[in-house]
Formats: structure tokens, C-alpha cells, sequence
């Protein structure tokens, strides 16, 4: 299975508003912000849908909201990472701080993964009742599921109205009458423009959310770059070179400080005008010491010593030179 994905996978290019609805019609919840699963539960229940009995439930706090809390449902997911043999890293210290962008990578991965059981569809699976009994379940489901109230107190209205229809027959039939005249004369053509104008504004609508969605994709790819380029230039090996303060300055900078990359490629120039002298100083010193060591090779062949001399006038005489006396 999906275990470990690389960050060009598809998997992390799926919107915030995407995994947010998969969340809540997969575990009935009313999340509005990815980084309200730091928790660690949302992640344990995900689990415990895909794998009915791997995940002990009765150990997972729905109500976590100290650290210590929510490490402690993260031990539960890695112990059923171990379990399944699932070699994902889980950063715990980042998700717990609540960053958006590490925790909605997270739950891209969650989604990857729990995508690959049973073609992503989760069935038979009670959410409501698998949370209830459990640390915070119960306050979970009562913010899960606002409507129900609303629905019982919308019950007794048809009561009011059926008193006051017998109040006023006349006018409720009387207005009846005169909608049911109207209409035919609305039924031609304004209503069928109408719906055209409708059908173009719904078609506009939706280019325009599928816009957002991969303005969305696109924004946190080059945010998760730019974090990294962020973590390589605080390493303390390289943090206090120049360039990579310039690049830091760069990353940190403002609309209006404009000038940063100008100040950056001045001082490159300029580091680059000091490392021409130093370069130009080697190769003096290079060529020098050749020369020097040419005039000592020559100097040496010159001079010669005694023994070479002998050998030398030896030669000589033995060749029957007439320069040689007798």
C-alpha cells in the first residue's frame, strides 16, 4: 500500500477543502480546519474504519488539548502503524504545534492510504457509536450533529399554520388562485432565458472553484519548497555564510524591501572581484616556485662532481684522443 509517497504524488496535490469533506462524511464530524485533527484522533478513527478491531478505541482521547494529550493518541497510531507493518513517519512535534500545511500533508497521506481499501468507499462503519463511551466522544457527537434539535423543533409548525389556515380560508384560497393564473403566463419565454443565465452562471462557478482548488494544490507545493530551502540554510554548517544570509533575507522579505535580490548580487560581485586577487596570487607563487625549480634542475647538471670529472678524462684517454699527452 501506500506507505511512502513521494511529495510530486498526485496524493499531495488534493485541496484543503477536499480532505476536509472526506473527514467529515467519513467520520460524521464538523471540521472546518484541517489543523483541528493535531489531535491525533481523527487519525486513530480513520484507522480503526479501514481496519474494524486494530485500533484500541478505549485509548483515544477525542478531548486531547495538551501536548501530552495528543502524544499520547499518536502512540496509539503508531503502535497500529507497527502492527500493519506501515513504515510512514508520523512528525508528532509538528503536528501537534497545529501548522496547517503539516498537518493537512498528513491527512493527504491518511486519505492516499485509506483510498487504497475497498476503492476509498468505507461501509458499515458507525462513527457516532464507535466514538460513544469514549474520552470526549460524547461532546464530539453532540457538535457532529447540530441539526437534530432544529429538526424536532421544526416539528410542531405545521400545527400554527393549519390554526391560522382556518382563520383566513378565504385569502390562502383566493392567493392560490392568482399563483395558479400566473403562471402560465411566466411559463414562455423569460423563464427559459432565466435558466440559461442560470446554467452559465453554475458553469462559471465551477471553473472558478476548480481554479481555487489548484491555485490552493500549486500554493502549498512551493510553500513546502520554500520551507525546505528555509531548514538547509539554518544549518549551522552553512548558516553564516553569506549567500545563504542573503537567500534567508530574501525569504523573509516584503513587497516593499525590493532591493534584497539587487544587495544580493552586489555582494556576490564583489565576493567574486576578492577571490580574483587571492586566485591570481596562487598562480604567481605556482609559476615561481616552476622557475625556481627549473634554474636548481639546470644548475645541478652543470656542476659536477669530482668522480664524474675522473670518469670523464678517463673516457677521454681511452678513446685515443690526440689532445691527451703522454
Amino acid at each position: 500500500m501506500a506507505t511512502n509517497i513521494g511529495m510530486m504524488d498526485s496524493a499531495y496535490f488534493v485541496g484543503r477543502n477536499e480532505i476536509l469533506s472526506w473527514i467529515n462524511s467519513t467520520l460524521h464530524l464538523n471540521l472546518s480546519k484541517v489543523e483541528e485533527a493535531c489531535t491525533g484522533a481523527v487519525q486513530c478513527q480513520l484507522m480503526d474504519a479501514v481496519h474494524p478491531g486494530m485500533v484500541p478505541m478505549h485509548k483515544v482521547n477525542f478531548d486531547a488539548k495538551s501536548e501530552y494529550e495528543m502524544i499520547q493518541n499518536y502512540k496509539v497510531l503508531q503502535d497500529v502503524f507497527n502492527k500493519l507493518k506501515i513504515t510512514k513517519h508520523i512528525e508528532v512535534n509538528k503536528l501537534i504545534k497545529g501548522r496547517p500545511l503539516d498537518n493537512l500533508e498528513f491527512m493527504q497521506w491518511m486519505k492516499r492510504y485509506c483510498d487504497g481499501f475497498n476503492g476509498g468507499t468505507i461501509n458499515n462503519y458507525n462513527a457516532l457509536e464507535r466514538r460513544e463511551g469514549r474520552k470526549g466522544g460524547k461532546e464530539v457527537n453532540k457538535k457532529s450533529a447540530p441539526s437534530q434539535p432544529s429538526a424536532k423543533t421544526s416539528a410542531p409548525a405545521p400545527k400554527h399554520a393549519s390554526h391560522n389556515g382556518r382563520r383566513t380560508d378565504t385569502p390562502h384560497t383566493t392567493a392560490n388562485q392568482s399563483v395558479k393564473t400566473a403562471r402560465p403566463s411566466s411559463s414562455g419565454g423569460p423563464s427559459t432565458g432565466y435558466e440559461e443565465e442560470r446554467a452559465v452562471f453554475e458553469k462559471q462557478i465551477t471553473e472558478l472553484k476548480l481554479s481555487v482548488d489548484s491555485l490552493e494544490k500549486e500554493r502549498d507545493f512551493y510553500f513546502s519548497k520554500l520551507r525546505d530551502i528555509e531548514i538547509l540554510c539554518q544549518t549551522p554548517d552553512i548558516e553564516n555564510i553569506p549567500v545563504v544570509d542573503f537567500i534567508k533575507r530574501i525569504l523573509y522579505s516584503t513587497e516593499e524591501d525590493a532591493s534584497v535580490v539587487a544587495e544580493a548580487q552586489a555582494m556576490i560581485s564583489e565576493h567574486q572581484q576578492q577571490v580574483k586577487p587571492e586566485e591570481n596570487l596562487k598562480g604567481d607563487t605556482q609559476k615561481r616556485k616552476s622557475i625556481i625549480n627549473v634554474d636548481v634542475d639546470a644548475a645541478a647538471t652543470n656542476i659536477s662532481s669530482p668522480r664524474q670529472r675522473l670518469s670523464e678524462a678517463s673516457d677521454v684517454h681511452c678513446s685515443e684522443s690526440p689532445l691527451v699527452t703522454y
